[in-house]
């Protein structure tokens, strides 16, 4: 109780401005006799993830650009008369830089801050990471409806393996990532199944951090997804678009979004909606009973009264409404699904002096989840299934950042709370189901407190942190977790060489967690040891290479338990996984338009039980070792993702991806009897053929004789062959081609600009699954070939 009094009365803040995870520049140009420079252009740029500032000096000669994501940038100023100035920044903190320019006459001698290498395309830091802006991801292909943010992820990150309806799982778990949004934390799920996620339009840039998370980052660590909305302060003068589409599966949406400020307010406000026939991925290739809709509604509120305060407030609201898509096997079933979002953000920062600023921020998020039966029960199979799940999460979050010399310290905590409502029914002719009846509440308190330096001492860098959880839910715990890490530059060759080592406290999933802990043990915290080795090579200023390795030893880990085939899941905790894997990325800066970067990532996910939590029935004993190592359906040998976009100008651009993935594992078959097995529709799902016949929805194959049985899109273990951790069954390779063209200008006007964007999704048109019959998933098909037209507005 005393946790919930401090949380709601933090809310008594009314804006908010979230700017610890973002950094700035403050500067004025000079001549060489020390004198003001006005009106010299600014140019400000990282050259792989595209983002960029530009401005003009005021009259003064001073200039501010903040808001900036953490990363490296060039910096080139211009003024006629002088020579021009560059400059390689590193952003590290949220503390401005102050700078003096000093330009040399036009004719005279000047000296350029720039290595030969390329420091603005490498980064000097101890953790993994990748970066992406606006300009990048706003040319990826979505590859489902309202789950944009999550193709985006999984395309930008090496070793992030893609599942159905926006699931992602980085570096072998599952869906266990953490939001930091303006500096509001979201470690609930956020794909369409659980909640609406913020859409892509409404970010500036991300930083996506798969290893080696500093100490202020918490609860979900495996990915760490920093990311900064977009604001209308200092635009100087309003900007919009708006687009409408229209595609396959019927599919029809519209994107608006709006922005104005000056140098003391501003706002920026989005509104999304979208219909589609193929909301979900669905159990059949050919969508069955899957239409769906999405509206998102986003405003953020900027103001500065000067330069030492600033507020923000950020406001969301989001609903999403589906029909559950049905199998061959459900024909008549007509289960439904609503669930709605609403979230305030409030916070004030203050800069203390040159070195040091604090933050306060305020959050609240609900998400209410409905689910709905068939109106006739005897339609639903196997099981008539309905729900009502409430989750509310507020919390307040205080930082301080000083920067001295060597020294780039951050100590703040966090005080949230989650509360839990949850009602459930459901209602079977199997015996082995029966009827359940379920309602429950709870509250999970969560204090947290985190100090962290970073320490540059040359070419090297000293990352040193601890954090501590306490976590009070259905479990309890109470953890202390070092957080280290060293990277080193090597200026001759560009080359980065790094290592860190994170202990973590990974919390269990919230969604449905009163169910699944209601049993004879809560679902426990996990505990996590992690390394990350790696290298960071620049290729002249034109390209980065990074290859990260990493292993993670888990001590209950988790995974969610599907009921059937619905979007119903309930968490679990398996007692123990092994995970290791490679992670590889290469990316270009931009070359007379033309851009490209490939990921490349795999990951050995061994896991072990016995299980804790789950669905709340059927655990009935099980034949064989409970303890035995297997691979959980997040196990993939490889998968990759290249991308590259031609852009003529601010005109006419092409976009191509290709996507590969070897496939993840299928638990539910593990040899030929278990094939034969299945109903008709499962069998054709999973393309079984015994010689030239092919299994059909109403016409199963029940035996196969001395003919060969095998299956299209399942690798079936040949019979005493299967091993649940060295030969598992598997779901067969897929090679995904995606194309986008369009222009960003159709008439090459000024002001006002007419935008067009085709899409086309699977080109090839492959027959593929993402999963079958997964305990932890269900079973699940890619997007057939699909096409996507898209016209749009721009100011």
């Amino acid at each position: 109780m005393r946790y919930a009094l401090i949380l709601w009365s933090s809310l008594s803040l009314a804006w908010a401005a979230s700017l610890l995870n973002e950094g700035g520049v403050r500067g004025v140009v000079v001549d060489p006799a020390g004198a003001r420079v006005p009106g010299a252009s600014i140019h400000l740029v990282n050259p792989i993830s595209g983002h960029e500032r530009k401005l003009t000096a005021d009259a003064q000669g001073e200039f501010q650009i903040l808001a900036l994501p953490p990363n490296t940038y060039h910096l080139r100023v211009e003024r006629e008369g002088f020579q021009p100035y560059e400059a390689d920044l590193a952003i590290r903190s949220a503390v401005p830089q102050q700078l003096e320019i000093k330009l040399a006459l036009t004719g005279g001698r000047t000296e350029l801050r720039v290595e030969a290498y390329g420091t603005d395309v490498i980064e000097n830091v101890p953790y993994a990471h990748y970066d992406a802006d606006r300009k990048s991801f706003s040319k990826l292909p979505t590859m489902s409806p309202a789950s944009g943010l999550s193709d985006a992820i999984t395309m930008a990150a090496p070793g992030v393996v893609a599942d159905s309806n926006g699931f992602f799982h980085p570096l072998g778990d599952h869906a266990q990532a953490g939001f930091m949004i303006d500096g509001q934390p979201v470690t609930d799920q956020q794909s369409k199944q659980f909640s609406t996620q913020m859409p892509l339009n409404a970010f500036e840039s991300m930083e996506l951090i798969t290893g080696g998370a500093n100490a202020e980052y918490g609860d979900k660590t495996s990915l760490v997804i920093n990311a900064q909305t977009r604001s209308g302060l200092a635009s100087n003068r309003p900007f919009g678009n708006f687009n409408t589409q229209y595609g396959s599966f019927g599919t029809v949406g519209q994107e608006t979004d709006f922005g104005f400020g000056g140098k003391k307010l501003g706002n920026f406000l989005l509104a999304n909606a979208s219909r589609s026939g193929r909301f979900l991925d669905t159990p059949e290739f050919r969508p069955l009973h899957a239409i769906g809709n999405s509206q998102v509604i986003y405003d953020r509120i900027d103001y500065r009264p000067n330069d030492r305060n600033a507020f923000r407030l950020g406001i969301f609201g989001a609903r999403n409404w589906f029909q559950v898509p049905n199998s061959l096997d459900q024909l008549s079933q007509d289960q439904r699904q609503q669930s709605t979002t609403f979230s305030v953000s409030p916070g004030f920062t203050q800069v203390l002096s040159s070195r040091a600023l604090w933050t306060v921020n305020a959050f609240f998020r609900r998400d209410q989840l409905d689910y709905y039966p068939s109106r006739n029960p005897e339609d639903d199979a196997p099981a008539s299934v309905s729900q009502a799940r409430q989750l509310t999460n507020a919390g307040a979050r205080g930082e301080v950042a000083y920067v001295r010399g060597r020294h780039n310290i951050k100590i703040g905590g966090q005080l949230m709370q989650t509360r839990l409502n949850e009602r459930f029914s459901l209602s079977s002719d199997d015996e082995e189901i029966g009827r359940i009846r379920f309602t429950g509440r709870g509250n999970v308190n969560q204090v947290a407190f985190f100090a962290q330096d970073s320490i540059t001492l040359g070419a090297l860098t000293l990352n040193a942190g601890l954090r501590i959880d306490n976590y009070r839910g259905f479990s309890k715990a109470t953890m202390a977790q070092p957080r280290l890490g060293a990277s080193y530059l090597i200026k001759p060759t560009g080359t980065i060489l790094r290592y860190a080592y994170s202990r973590t406290m990974e919390t269990p999933y919230n969604e449905n967690l009163v169910v699944a802990s209601s049993g004879a043990q809560a679902i426990p915290v996990g505990r996590r040891n992690q390394h990350n080795l790696g290298v960071q090579q620049a290729l002249g200023r034109w390209a980065q290479v990074d290859a990260d390795y990493f292993w993670k030893d888990t001590r209950n880990a988790f995974d969610f338990e599907s009921l059937f085939n619905t979007p119903i899941f309930f968490p679990v905790a398996l007692e123990r996984s092994r995970v290791d894997g490679l992670a590889f990325r290469i990316a270009t800066a931009s070359w007379k338009g033309l851009q490209a970067f490939s990921t490349i990532g795999t990951a050995r996910a061994r896991y072990q039980g016995p299980a804790t939590g789950g669905a709340p029935f059927g655990h009935e004993e099980e034949e064989g070792d409970p303890t035995a190592v297997f691979r959980i359906d997040h196990d993939q040998k490889f998968q990759q993702t290249s991308f590259v976009r031609y852009q003529y100008k601010t005109g006419p651009w092409v976009a191509f991806t290709w996507r590969y993935d070897s496939g993840l594992v299928t638990g539910a078959i593990s040899g030929p009897a278990d094939a034969l097995a299945l109903t008709g529709a499962q069998q054709a799902a999973m393309g079984l053929f015994c010689g030239n016949t092919f299994a059909q929805p109403g016409a199963p194959i029940e035996s196969c004789g001395a003919k060969a049985l095998g299956a299209t899109r399942v690798r079936i273990p040949a019979e005493g062959t299967y091993n649940a951790d060295h030969n598992p069954g598997r779901i067969a390779p897929r090679h995904l081609f995606n194309l986008s063209v369009g222009t960003d200008n159709l008439f090459k006007t000024e002001r006002y600009r007419t935008t067009l964007k085709f899409t086309a999704i699977n080109l090839g048109n492959r027959v593929a699954l993402y999963n079958f019959l997964s305990v932890f998933a269900g079973t699940h098909f890619v997007t057939p070939r699909a096409y996507t037209a898209q016209i749009g507005f721009s100011f």
